[in-house]
């Protein structure tokens, strides 16, 4: 995989739009702001993630199923689960550049500078003291190094207090004294920090007592929370149980930036686990375990990815992390792991005054469950993937190539069919050859210009194999394989090509790693 420090954004997002992958949405209209559209290779690629996904959490695990809730829901959902009160943004504005923050990534990234001055000193020292470098003594005893930590610690600390309590002034008080400057100007001339709410609000007609206003979702968790009596009862599901969702979630982004990693309309892959009260850590730090396991599996290099303990939980958590991952503007949130408690179906049962307790009949009695949350965003998912697997390459002969070295099971098109030459009966037998592998895999044809920029062009997609039809496979049935990864040719009969192929691209490739 490639460095990604040496990827910038701006390259992933012109190679996107230039292969396929992704456009920005409405753009013969110069576009709407943080929202893009799939392309041809991005649903793909796309669907092939999401298929990882739901397979790895429903299929595998035989007390975890799935539905597929309404985006539409009773707006008292909202009021319940708290988002119409508190689903809030603390933003900030900067008086000469006019751009506007988020307050908490401000300083979230002020953090971010000062670790990687920490990582800058371990380096140094690593370099100074070679093999007998113990890394963990020099960062309790360096005084720099302690100092640095020291100063993230009573940060962090300032940032719980304010966030917790909603002290807005708290937050401006850190931006201040820490010498915050806006990244795009260096001016420090701040406004006062204030909440916006990030629901979208529509209406619909004809609601119960004149109430139309309605949301857009902000999250997919609450239709699992109002089914899962429900699904338990109708599946008769046994705790701890699981309910699994794939859908689209609203956010009226305000700081909406940086490609597809924050976007207005996005889609989640949330799994809600339902725990008897009491057990909920054991599972929370089961599926912290379980979630890294799977992206590993996908093979976008470990060192991409760390956990990020939250000290500023949302009011529903008593414990709850994030899978960051390195993306080209730094570590940022990939998937959360929260352990919610019962607040959720509490709070459902208190604004719907219906009973969402569970029945355990080993013990006798009825409670309310607690829940245990893996949500991970689809698009920031397809982000990591491009950002890990783009690279540019320069090849022995001199020449580069810009290829995606997406796994092979997840790249959008499998196996490129292509005739050597347009003429002398080769397209005939490609698409003879193409007709077949249709079956089992997603294939292209191509036949215009030379061999080799067809490959390069299926390098820059992400296309793991080329079959190249030749003069030769008309005599004897046998075609050239090109491996996308390493450019190794084999030659092998066209009856090996499906079993040949398909054991790399298989998804049972990383299944299996699961289980």
């Amino acid at each position: 995989m490639s460095d990604i420090a040496d990827i910038t954004l701006k390259e992933i997002t012109s190679h996107a739009k230039e292969y396929g992958f992704i456009f920005p949405s409405s753009e013969i209209y110069d576009g709407l702001g943080a929202v893009y559209d799939y392309g041809q290779n991005g649903v793909q690629l796309k669907n092939n993630l999401r298929e990882y996904w739901w397979k790895a959490m429903v299929r595998l695990n035989e007390n975890i199923v799935g539905i597929d809730a309404a985006i539409f829901m009773h707006p008292t959902t909202w009021k319940a689960s708290g988002h119409v009160d508190a689903f809030n943004d603390p933003l900030i504005d900067n008086k000469d550049s006019k751009k506007r923050y988020r307050a908490d990534n401000l300083i979230e990234d002020h953090i971010a500078k000062i670790e990687g001055k920490i990582e800058k000193e371990l380096t140094k020292a690593a370099k100074r003291f070679g093999e007998s470098f113990d890394r963990d003594m020099y960062l309790e005893t360096n005084p720099r190094v302690k100092g640095y930590r020291d100063k993230i610690d009573a940060i962090n600390q300032k940032m719980k207090v304010s966030m917790d309590s909603g002290d807005l002034g708290g937050l401006k008080e850190i931006i201040e004294e820490e010498k915050i400057a806006d990244p795009i100007s260096g001016s420090r001339n701040w406004t006062d920090v204030r909440q916006f709410n990030l629901m979208f609000k529509t209406e619909m007609g004809s609601l119960a007592e004149g109430a139309n206003d309605i949301y857009l979702r902000p999250e997919t968790a609450q239709g699992i929370f109002v089914n899962y009596l429900n699904v338990q009862k109708t599946g008769r599901m046994k705790i701890p149980f699981g309910i699994a969702q794939v859908g689209k979630a609203f956010r009226n982004e305000i700081i909406a930036r940086q490609f597809i990693f924050r976007m207005r309309e996005f889609e989640q892959m949330e799994m809600q686990f339902f725990v008897k009260p009491g057990e909920e850590m054991e599972w929370y730090h089961h599926w912290k375990e379980k979630r890294i396991q799977w992206h590993n599996a996908l093979g976008l290099g470990h060192d991409n990815y760390r956990f990020h303990d939250h000290l500023n939980m949302a009011h529903y958590a008593n414990a709850a992390c994030d899978i960051e991952f390195q993306f080209p503007m730094g570590f940022k949130e990939l998937e959360g792991i929260h352990s919610r408690t019962d607040f959720d179906l509490k709070a459902h049962e208190e604004h719907s005054g219906k009973k969402l307790q569970y029945f355990d009949n080993q013990e006798d009695r009825s409670y309310v469950p607690y829940v245990v949350e893996t949500s991970i965003g689809l698009d920031r998912l397809f982000l990591a993937v491009l950002s890990s697997c783009y690279k540019n390459e320069t090849l022995e002969d001199g020449s580069s190539r810009a290829v995606l070295k997406i796994p092979p099971a997840m790249a959008p098109i499998k196996i490129a069919v292509l005739p050597l030459v347009a003429k002398d009966g080769l397209p005939e037998k490609a698409r003879k050859i193409l007709e077949e592998l249709r079956f089992d895999f997603e294939c292209t044809y191509e036949e215009k210009d030379s061999i080799g920029k067809r490959y390069r062009r299926q390098d820059a997609i992400g296309t793991p194999f080329s079959v190249t039809v030749d003069h030769q496979t008309l005599e004897d049935n046998t075609v050239t394989v090109r491996d996308r990864d390493t450019m190794e040719q084999i030659r092998i009969s066209t009856e090996e090509l499906s079993e040949v192929v398909g054991k790399k691209v298989s998804i049972n490739t990383l299944l299996h790693q699961l289980s």
